[in-house]
């Protein structure tokens, strides 16, 4: 499996720097005890209760592009602290990436408290694309019965050439106002019954802004 080394240490003190040492040393040898091939290790200066550090954002972004499956750290406040932690597993939970220790000797140990909370941070993110989706449904539905005809907005039509997808541009604007991405839009769409990809939201949006300044 392809894995990501992760150190951290809390301040700048020189008196740290032993500490990263020993524990990209101890990964190094966890990981090729384990058989795991080690694609990026990070080494990072910062607060564990500060979510937006740039190491731990790196990680999260070479994890989104399926460069990796694994974390590996010392110990679980490495990864974080209080709040910091919590959200971070979440994020990358979600990402299916697994998260191995040293002080495990394995996969991340949650305790009840922290499966807890996760498993209401899921449950509140479901609830919230639910809602969203019942928006996006009822605003069309209010659309249609206001003389609203989806078969209108499909362009090329008199040229015989690839129709454009009807999508509901406005609701994708207020999506992307409320921070979702373009693959959560798409996802939320697709529930709704429209056959549309990220590539295909991303360019509605473009379009959109290239307009407003144009204007």
């Amino acid at each position: 499996m392809r894995a990501i080394i992760y150190c951290r240490v809390s301040t700048e003190k020189v008196s740290q720097d032993t500490s990263l040492k020993r524990q990209k040393e101890e990964l190094q040898e966890f990981a090729q005890d384990n058989q795991f091939n080690v694609i990026k290790t990070i080494e990072e200066r910062h607060s564990g209760f500060d979510v937006e550090r740039d190491g731990i954002i790196e990680a999260l972004s070479l994890f989104k592009e399926k460069q990796a499956d694994v974390l590996l750290i010392q110990d679980d406040t490495r990864l974080g602290r209080g709040h910091s932690k919590i959200a971070l597993i979440h994020e990358l939970r979600k990402m299916n990436i697994k998260v191995f220790t040293i002080q495990d000797q394995g996969g991340i140990f949650l305790s009840d408290a922290d499966l807890m909370v996760l498993e209401i941070l899921s449950a509140v993110e479901e609830f919230q694309r639910k809602i969203t989706k019942y928006k996006i449904s009822r605003g069309m539905e209010r659309a249609i019965k206001n003389g609203f005809e989806p078969i209108k907005n499909l362009s090329n039509q008199h040229l015989g050439g690839r129709e454009k997808k009807e999508l509901p541009v406005e609701e994708i604007i207020n999506l992307r106002r409320k921070n979702l991405t373009f693959y959560e839009i798409a996802a939320t769409l697709r529930g709704l019954g429209y056959d549309v990809s990220k590539a295909t939201v991303h360019r509605r949006y473009k379009e959109y802004c290239d307009e407003l300044e144009e204007q």
